[in-house]
């Protein structure tokens, strides 16, 4: 029986939480937290504004895109390519969906005050992979920026 007990409050080492399906939604939100920790810096900007910008393209309250974010950062551990989830990406949006995405990524780099090489090369990765044209990818970066401004 006191072995038992002891079992209660052992951790289990049999217990994962269960991954995220590898959907568009959480390809999407795994790519944003790829984005923001490229730069070997996940920082609460950078957090609040995927929460944002998850609310806001799923119609969540707060609380909901943090969740939603946490279990996309379980995916990307599972899935740390971004190549990987721009093709779950690639084959699950349409072309407007695909700019929007890439203006969430611009949204996500900026929203930390930085831009980092190792950023600006995985926008281009992005960029070539869901196949916005780079004019189209100029535009939303200073979309990305104007609205930082707005803030």
């Amino acid at each position: 029986m006191f072995e038992r007990i002891l079992q209660l409050f052992s951790p289990s080492h049999n217990y994962r939480t269960p991954l995220p399906a590898a959907d568009a939604k959480h390809a999407l939100g795994a790519l944003l937290v790829r984005v923001a920790q490229v730069d070997h810096a996940y920082l609460f900007q950078e957090v609040e504004q995927i929460d944002r910008i998850l609310a806001k393209r799923f119609g969540l309250n707060q609380l909901e895109a943090a969740k939603l974010r946490a279990s996309c950062e379980r995916l990307l551990d599972e899935i740390p390519e971004a190549d990987k989830l721009l093709a779950v990406l690639h084959d699950a949006i349409d072309l407007p969906e695909r700019e929007a995405t890439l203006l969430a990524v611009w949204q996500v780099i900026y929203s930390d005050g930085i831009l980092h090489e190792s950023q600006d090369e995985i926008v281009t990765l992005v960029q070539q992979t869901l196949g916005v044209s780079p004019e189209v990818c100029a535009r939303l970066r200073s979309e990305a920026l104007a609205s930082l401004k707005d803030v």
